[in-house]
């Protein structure tokens, strides 16, 4: 067994190899984790991932150099858009159909960087933080297991429990004082920004503080309006090429609509996710993009392509989102849903033009490449009259 499990662990896990790897937010508990392996006289290096949400080099440079550990940044933002988000807007990615999901999405990602980073420096182990309650313990010890990494893998936090005010009362580092009052955990990236735990702990009784929300704040400066309050979105081949005729990469463009759609509070979700044993966490999402780029995507898809197959569609959609959710990357199930979904992704093609008000995207205009919608119903009317009715009853 080569799975990091405990606290216990890491000091088993430092007797056996001399370089190891941490997962790297500059949040509490990968901070906390630095504490605990400082005292442990082994070398460690702190690998920060860059998912196009932007890393404060300054911070965690500062904290690693507290502890005496050394910093990687490495940017995956393409290869997130490449691999996972694409994928995602083309799957419909919701969770239940409740809201878009997050850090199923960038699990593989990291762990893919994390295994290959590992091996360039020579570390036999790769440490992250993840608990019971989140679902990113068995995504990321999943997606590093199927790597073949053979060092050792895996959370000190899966079988030892720490309150995070705990772990906050034990650092002493200035930069994490701020860690002291807020206990919401957080997960974020290009794609969307999720929080957790802490106020959020309880679904009977929980309160959202406005702060949490970066993205989705009502911000007239932020609003488009040289163009009326509009947003015209639009997809070639199935992916996103263009917002109001202007052409963007897709980074760009996702961030274009975060920054501006979400200026007029469009984008939260709040919904429940089951852990591995069916218990359920509440869990808050903010994702302005993610909710403008989907719905466009289906309403050019419902444009274009025939009833029955987007009912099938729509069962590929649950499985490959269902098999990222628990962490099956890459598994047949999921690479058949994925084939399934492509064989249509060049029908949508095609603009969606959204009329944006505070807490609302309402679509004014859907101009498909290749339509099956009518655009002049009386003359459909009877142009199919004419044609249906050129039979006989003998």
């Amino acid at each position: 067994m080569r799975k990091i499990r405990s606290i216990q662990d890491l000091s088993f896990v430092a007797e056996q190899t001399d370089h190891v790897l941490t997962l790297f937010s500059g949040g509490l508990d990968s901070t906390y984790l630095l504490s605990l392996l400082s005292s442990m006289h082994i070398k460690v290096t702190a690998l920060a991932v860059d998912l196009g949400d932007g890393i404060d080099r300054t911070k965690l440079q500062a904290i690693t150099e507290h502890y005496g550990a050394d910093l990687v940044v490495e940017d995956a933002t393409e290869q997130f858009i490449e691999n996972a988000v694409i994928p995602a807007i083309q799957a419909q990615a919701m969770y239940m159909n409740m809201y878009p999901v997050s850090s199923s999405l960038s699990r593989p990602v990291i762990s893919r960087i994390a295994v290959e980073t590992a091996g360039k420096l020579g570390c036999g182990a790769i440490i992250h933080t993840a608990n019971q309650s989140q679902n990113s313990l068995r995504r990321l010890n999943g997606a590093i297991k199927n790597s073949g990494y053979r060092g050792f893998y895996g959370s000190p936090y899966e079988y030892s429990a720490i309150t995070r005010t705990d772990k906050a009362s034990q650092l002493s580092i200035p930069c994490m004082q701020d860690q002291r009052q807020g206990s919401v955990s957080s997960d974020s990236n290009l794609w969307c920004r999720e929080y957790e735990s802490g106020v959020l702990d309880n679904p009977e009784d929980f309160m959202i503080p406005e702060s949490l929300f970066l993205w989705s704040k009502e911000n007239p400066s932020r609003q488009i309006t040289e163009a009326a309050h509009q947003i015209r979105i639009t997809f070639r081949d199935g992916i996103p090429v263009s917002v109001n005729e202007q052409p963007m990469p897709l980074v760009e463009l996702i961030k274009f609509l975060n920054i501006r759609a979400g200026a007029y509070k469009i984008g939260r979700y709040l919904g429940l996710e089951h852990l591995d044993q069916d218990e359920k966490v509440l869990e808050i999402r903010e994702a302005p993009a993610a909710r403008m780029l989907m719905e466009a995507y289906k309403h050019l898809e419902m444009s274009a392509l025939p009833t029955d197959y987007l009912n099938h569609k729509h069962q590929q959609e649950q499985i490959w989102t269902m098999e990222a959710v628990e962490g099956r990357w890459g598994s047949p199930l999921q690479l058949a849903a994925r084939a399934f979904i492509q064989s249509s992704i060049e029908k949508v093609s095609g603009s969606v033009t959204y009329k944006m008000e505070k807490g609302l995207a309402t679509a004014i205009s859907i101009v498909a490449r290749e339509p099956l919608y009518l655009t002049n119903r009386d003359h459909w009317e009877i142009q199919a009259a004419q044609e249906r009715s050129q039979r006989s009853l003998v």
